[in-house]
């Protein structure tokens, strides 16, 4: 599971043998979220986030959305060889 980036202690990751739809995990300590980006973002799990941090955490998502998904397809690209 590749992390993508770390910030304000939020892990961003995907799992490179993932299904569609593209999405992105997150990981605090135990605390774990996932959200789907396309066609819209939107929270798909939250296993112990407080709201402010899945606000924050939706928020890093939006701002690297087009780096989440260009990431995503270059790993969906090498899959298929």
């Amino acid at each position: 599971m590749p992390t993508l980036f770390s910030i304000f202690g939020l892990r961003f990751y995907v799992f490179t043998e993932e299904h569609k739809p593209i999405h992105i995990h997150i990981r605090k300590g135990k605390a774990k979220a996932k959200f789907v980006l396309e066609p819209n973002i939107k929270l798909l799990e939250n296993k112990g986030f407080k709201d402010q941090e899945i606000s924050l955490a939706k928020s890093l998502v939006e701002e690297n959305k087009d780096i989440i998904i260009a990431h995503w397809k270059k790993a969906e690209n090498f899959k298929r060889g």
